[in-house]
């Protein structure tokens, strides 16, 4: 039976997420399984943080903070910004949904790349509003056009620095650029899921230091990555406190839970094992370029813990046939990238798994 629902919901489908390990055992009857489709860190999360959780286990009857007071006032302290600079979700994504909710409806319209991450559109459609797409400039986005693409009903700019799926990143001077030119009504919203991959490179830019000077600028971060804790989905954002004060109207209690908050002060504390991260996602991205460049593809310099790639052929006959060789990968059709596929980086051995699954994928007839 179909119940009546809200008409903005006819053409939003759910979110397709990558292919659990699981399943594919189970479809294919296979008992080792590489996934490399979700942008997880291979490396798990630190040790310091798994300690945290254990300690917490006999508290789980209690509901946790609901301000998230001390991961708030320990942040903030790292940051250099004040606690009500920040608020906090179930992810970063669950943030852009509660921005959505907060601030849009059917009289409204956002901006975003034409190749960006699709829960700013879903977000914006579950509240009537339309999404304005723009296309990138050899797989960049293209403020001069992001900015041109406001108009008197633009309510959010959003801005993936690196993009998701892409992977590529603009420099801090296209972003103030970017700034400069958006009408301060218009809240440009800066994800910074992969900032811990790309804040070595010289001219990402540290975006904090322009909250003063522009009180419309949001910048969301995530612990889901470099940190590893995405099983557990805690994600922050950065920004001016009169947002917040509208976005805390329509956030959940409780909606990061005891452990996430436990884990991710944990993880504050590991350098580390953010270093190690760090470094042995570059090791894993240059491999993957070494191996593309031998099989003949091209591919997106990335600036993530990710690769997007160009098969030159049907990309769902290639994910197809390395799911029967144990290797879960991401096809991009859902951003109308029907050649792409994204390839997460995973453990050494699990990239060469892929490697070797890939050259024969690509040598047989599928």
């Amino acid at each position: 039976m179909l119940f009546p629902f809200r008409q903005e919901l006819a053409n939003l489908q759910p979110y397709p997420p990558g292919k659990p390990i699981e399943e594919v055992q189970r479809e294919h009857g296979l008992t080792e399984v590489v996934k490399l489709a979700s942008n997880e860190n291979p490396f798990g999360p630190s040790p310091k943080a798994v300690e945290a959780i254990a300690a917490q286990l006999t508290e789980l009857h209690l509901y946790p903070e609901s301000g998230c007071y001390y991961l708030r006032n320990k942040l903030a302290g790292l940051l250099g910004v004040t606690p009500e600079n920040l608020i906090f979700g179930n992810g970063s994504d669950e943030i852009v949904a509660l921005m959505a909710m907060a601030f849009l409806d059917n009289t409204h319209n956002i901006v975003c790349s034409e190749r960006t991450f699709i829960r700013y559109e879903m977000g914006a459609t579950s509240m009537g509003a339309l999404t304005r797409h723009v296309p990138m400039r050899e797989w960049r986005h293209d403020v001069d056009a992001l900015a041109a693409a406001v108009d008197q009903d633009t309510r959010f700019l959003f801005l993936a620095n690196p993009d998701n799926p892409v992977g590529s990143a603009v420099s801090a001077a296209e972003v103030r650029r970017l700034l400069e030119t958006v009408p301060s009504s218009v809240i440009v919203v800066l994800d910074e899921a992969y900032y811990e991959y790309a804040r070595a490179w010289p001219e990402y830019p540290d975006a904090i230091q322009w909250l003063a000077e522009f009180p419309n600028l949001v910048i969301t971060r995530t612990f889901s990555k470099a940190y590893g804790l995405a099983g557990i989905r805690v994600g922050y954002a950065i920004g001016n406190p009169g947002i917040w004060n509208v976005v805390d109207r329509v956030r959940p209690p409780f909606n990061v839970n005891r452990l996430a908050q436990e884990a991710a002060m944990a993880a504050l504390d590991d350098d580390g094992h953010l270093s190690r991260t760090v470094s042995g996602n570059a090791e894993g991205l240059s491999r993957f370029y070494q191996a593309f460049d031998s099989l003949g593809l091209s591919y997106v310099k990335s600036y993530a813990n990710f690769v997007l790639v160009n098969m030159k052929r049907p990309a769902a006959a290639v994910y197809e046939s390395l799911l029967r060789r144990g290797v879960i990968v991401r096809p991009m059709g859902i951003y109308k990238l029907p050649e792409h596929l994204r390839i997460s980086v995973g453990l050494q051995t699990e990239n060469e798994i892929f490697i070797d699954a890939l050259t024969n994928v690509l040598q047989s007839k599928l």
